[in-house]
C-alpha cells in the first residue's frame, strides 16, 4: 500500500498515519514535519509509552522511502506481506516520545482505554451526544453550550429538577414545530428568558433593598432580610 501510494507523491516529505489514533492532533503532525525539515534524518517518528517505534505515526523523506522500497524489491522480488518495520529498520530515524498521540487501538481493550481517556479529557459530552443521536436515528447539530446554559438557568432560577425537564420540553417543542437546529435554538431562548423572569420574581427588589438604609417592617434580622423567601411560582 505504501509503495502504491508513493507512486502518486510529488512532495519531498510524506506523513504516514494509521487510522486508529484517537489522540493524534494537528499540532503533533506539524511537530513531526518541522523536526524532519530541521534535521537530516530519513524520517521522524513517535515512540509509545514502552519506548517502541510507531512507524505509522511518522514523517519521512519521500526519496528515502523510495530508495529503501527499491532495495527491498530487489532483495525479495515483491513487497506484498513484508512488515513495515523491514523498511523502517534500514532508515536513519529521529524519535520523539509521545505516549498519548501514539496510542493506537488494536484491540477492544485499547478502545475501552481510549474511551476512558476521552472522558478524562472532558470530551465525554460530545461522545455521548453522538452516541445518542445514532441510537435515536436523528441527525441534528446540537448547540451544547446553549442547552447547558438553559439547564443552568432553570436549575438556578427555578429548581434543580427543572433543568432536565426544561431541556426535554425544549426538544419536544422543536420536534412538534417540525423544526431543526433553529427551532431548538428558538425554544431554548424562550425557555431561558422564562427562567430568568422566574428568578427575578422570586427575588424582587433585591437591588433596592440592598441600597436602602431603612429595614423593612417585616425584617427579622438587622440586614433587612425577610422572614421567609417569597414563593418562586407566580400566582398566574
Amino acid at each position: 500500500a505504501l509503495a502504491a501510494g508513493l507512486r502518486h507523491v510529488t512532495a519531498g516529505h510524506v506523513v504516514l498515519l494509521s487510522a486508529d489514533l484517537p489522540f493524534l492532533d494537528g499540532r503533533t503532525v506539524r511537530g513531526l514535519t518541522a523536526a524532519l525539515r530541521r534535521g537530516t534524518a530519513d524520517g521522524v517518528l513517535l515512540t509509545d509509552s514502552d519506548g517502541r517505534d510507531q512507524p505509522l505515526v511518522a514523517a519521512y523523506r519521500t526519496g528515502s522511502l523510495r530508495r529503501e522500497l527499491a532495495a527491498l524489491t530487489a532483495r525479495h522480488g515483491e513487497l506484498a506481506g513484508l512488515p513495515l518495520r523491514r523498511l523502517t529498520g534500514s532508515l536513519d530515524l529521529t524519535r520523539i516520545s509521545d505516549p498519548v498521540a501514539s496510542f493506537d487501538c488494536d484491540t477492544w481493550d485499547d478502545i475501552a482505554t481510549a474511551r476512558a481517556r476521552i472522558r478524562e479529557h472532558g470530551h465525554v459530552l460530545d461522545e455521548w451526544i453522538s452516541a445518542v443521536k445514532d441510537e435515536l436515528g436523528i441527525d441534528l447539530d446540537v448547540d451544547t453550550g446553549a442547552l447547558l446554559d438553559l439547564a443552568r438557568d432553570a436549575a438556578h432560577g427555578v429548581a434543580r429538577p427543572a433543568a432536565p425537564l426544561t431541556t426535554f420540553l425544549v426538544g419536544y417543542a422543536a420536534a412538534t414545530a417540525g423544526g431543526g437546529a433553529e427551532a431548538v435554538a428558538e425554544a431554548a431562548r424562550k425557555a431561558a428568558a422564562l427562567a430568568l423572569r422566574w428568578e427575578e420574581e422570586a427575588n424582587p427588589g433585591t437591588t433596592d433593598t440592598a441600597s436602602s438604609d431603612t429595614p423593612s417592617s417585616g425584617a427579622g434580622t438587622g440586614d433587612g432580610a425577610p422572614d421567609a423567601a417569597p414563593d418562586p411560582r407566580p400566582d398566574a
